[in-house]
């Protein structure tokens, strides 16, 4: 469970990146995250993941207060950023292990997990080969890879699929799907509307920091008497028609 109360950062004094932001995405749920470019999704993320702090407001993961114990929040989740270009230097499996050894993954868990995880992102035969020579989707893979290597009950994804090929993004997408099966959360932020409309079971729309709506497509629907697409409805609520 992720929980934000009257969330507010504020950049160089004047301008509000988000602005009294309170959401709390439960168990069981993937939770897609929405917005224009600079309407405070990074933000909002960077805040939830301790990278940076907020002005105003608590955030608690799975009860924790992040501020007040940010290791033990830090340890209650995984974080796929934007960026995959991370460890450029190490190959496939010094990457894995070095993240199994930051969370304290016992050897006999991390290698059954490991393999697991190359197979079902098709990895295995490149994991000796430094990440460098890596494609762009080959690095987001090995990195969602080290980020589900301590099996972590919450998924913080910023553009996950993002240079993902078809086979790939459908089984993060069904991954995403069990783990939220089994009673755990995906936070999930992403520019690809069709997708958050048919995979999230609710959305939350932010613009210039503010949260616009938060809740199912359906009850979207019904908020602006719509049966649009999310896209459409999307675009007109964040004044981009």
């Amino acid at each position: 469970m992720i929980e934000l109360a009257n969330v507010t950062k504020i950049y160089n004094g004047v301008h509000k990146a988000v602005d009294n932001l309170t959401l709390t995405i439960p168990q069981g749920e993937i939770f897609g995250f929405l917005g224009p470019n600079g309407a405070g999704k990074t933000t909002t993320i960077k805040m939830i993941t301790g990278i940076i702090s907020p002005d105003q407001g608590t955030i608690h993961i799975n009860g924790v207060d992040a501020a007040k114990h940010s290791l033990e929040a830090k340890k209650q989740f995984g974080y796929v950023p934007d960026s995959p270009d991370l460890f450029l230097r190490l190959k496939g499996l010094e990457y894995l292990n070095f993240m199994a050894d930051m969370y304290d993954v016992p050897k006999e868990v991390r290698k059954p997990r490991i393999d697991e995880l190359a197979r079902r992102f098709n990895l295995e035969s490149v994991l000796s080969d430094p990440i460098q020579s890596y494609s762009h989707g080959m690095r987001q893979k090995i990195v969602i890879m080290g980020v589900l290597i301590h099996n972590p009950s919450v998924w913080i994804l910023d553009e996950p699929l993002t240079g993902l090929d078809p086979k790939s993004s459908y089984t993060l997408k069904e991954m995403m799907r069990e783990h939220t099966n089994a009673g755990k959360t995906v936070f999930f932020s992403t520019h690809v509307l069709e997708v958050a409309e048919k995979l999230c079971d609710r959305v939350a729309i932010i613009d210039k920091g503010v949260i616009r709506f938060c809740g199912t497509f359906k009850e979207m629907q019904d908020h602006f008497k719509s049966n649009d697409s999310l896209e459409k409805i999307f675009l007109e609520m964040t004044g981009h028609e």
